[in-house]
């Protein structure tokens, strides 16, 4: 007895309304993506060291306290002063994301996430922005030891940062100014002011040089892969040893009147 002629019509015509409920799903569930689940996703990319407290909205338009800690079992831990808010836009080669803090941002900082076969790029548009170097005391050792008062600014010109199979390549240039310093470490206050300049190609180099201030530093390194090789030197200025003996034994191995840093 053969079925009725309507039934292959009507069980297709259930196929695709299921298959439409699922894209739907799909859709909805893709579209309302918690923040906490970006927040989750961060706190294992940098393994604990930044996170996203409170955060509130989606994955798509959001905001969160900012949290700097020293990673796994450091009880190190400073907030951003106030919140940050991001907003994520789908690109055809990618995401374009805006992140904006009040305390630290003339604007929105803009950036793009392109996702690749073997990895991911993100690309920063020129800029310039401001943060607390009290901030970084949240890190841990030696930060918090250091506990470091005055202004960071950071301007970006053509950056981009790309992960190739676990490899990471930069390009562009970013400039870190530390500007007036001072440290719990010493009575000097400000100890000088510092710039830190990281140029990307096929070995970025990262370059430390003193603008002004009696507490001297230099240095230079590069990126071996994605290690960091840097080694410099502190020095006091002859009349202000006594105060910065305390910082000079903290920052580098002692040799004579100079501190050895070395990193890598």
């Amino acid at each position: 007895m053969t079925a009725p002629a309507t039934t292959a019509p009507a069980r297709a015509s259930w196929t695709w309304a299921f298959a439409g409920a699922a894209l739907g799903l799909a859709l909805a569930l893709l579209l309302f993506i918690p923040a906490s689940w970006l927040g989750s996703r961060i706190d294992e990319a940098t393994a604990g060291r930044l996170q996203l407290s409170d955060a509130r909205g989606t994955l798509w338009t959001g905001s969160a306290q900012l949290l700097l800690t020293g990673g796994a079992g450091s009880k190190a831990e400073l907030a951003l002063p106030g919140r940050i808010d991001w907003h994520v836009r789908p690109r055809w080669n990618g995401l374009a994301v805006e992140l904006n803090a009040p305390c630290c941002t003339m604007r929105p900082v803009a950036m793009r996430l392109k996702p690749g076969w073997r990895g991911v790029a993100v690309e920063v548009d020129d800029g310039q922005t401001q943060w607390p170097a009290a901030l970084l005391a949240g890190l841990g050792t030696p930060w918090n030891t250091l506990q470091l008062d005055g202004d960071l600014t950071l301007l970006t010109q053509s950056l981009s940062v790309e992960w190739i199979e676990g490899r990471m390549a930069l390009a562009g240039r970013a400039e870190l100014r530390a500007q007036r310093l001072s440290s719990r470490l010493s009575t000097l206050r400000p100890m000088g002011s510092y710039r830190i300049t990281l140029v990307g190609g096929a070995t970025p180099t990262l370059q430390l040089e003193t603008l002004e201030g009696s507490l001297q530093l230099s240095g230079s390194g590069q990126w071996i892969g994605s290690r960091l090789r840097f080694s410099g030197e502190a020095t006091a200025a002859p009349d202000r040893e006594d105060a910065l003996s305390n910082l000079l034994n903290i920052i580098g191995r002692r040799s004579g009147a100079r501190s050895i840093i070395s990193i890598g």
